[in-house]
């Protein structure tokens, strides 16, 4: 039997999650894509805390149908985490593939200051 996309998301998912972790000194930048926004938040998994956290509906958009919208988000974010004193973090790119809006969440993130 086939597996759908979202089984297979999340099979993926999974196994970045064995790799990465996100600590206090260097935690986790983790992305969620909806059919209506993209979300982006900074993760302490030792502590299980939320460091920081925005999304495109924050920053007024209709959808996260552009490429435009996700880099925002990206620095919308790196601005956040600045102010919460995060410089380095790691990338956990939550099953999807690294190109398009993912990649330009990223990209934002950089332009903003933050180090991968």
């Amino acid at each position: 039997m086939a597996i759908n996309k979202s089984d297979r998301r999340a099979r993926i998912k999974k196994g970045i999650r064995r790799k990465i972790s996100g600590t206090s000194d260097i935690p986790r930048l983790t992305v969620f894509k909806s059919n209506r926004a993209i979300y982006a938040q900074i993760v302490d998994d030792l502590k299980g805390h939320t460091l920081a956290a925005t999304n495109s509906m924050e920053l007024g958009a209709k959808s996260n149908a552009d490429i435009e919208t996700a880099s925002k988000v990206g620095e919308t974010l790196a601005a956040k985490a600045k102010e919460a004193g995060i410089s380095a973090i790691v990338f956990d790119r939550g099953g999807y593939r690294f190109h398009g809006k993912v990649k330009a969440l990223a990209d934002g993130a950089r332009k903003g200051g933050l180090k991968f």
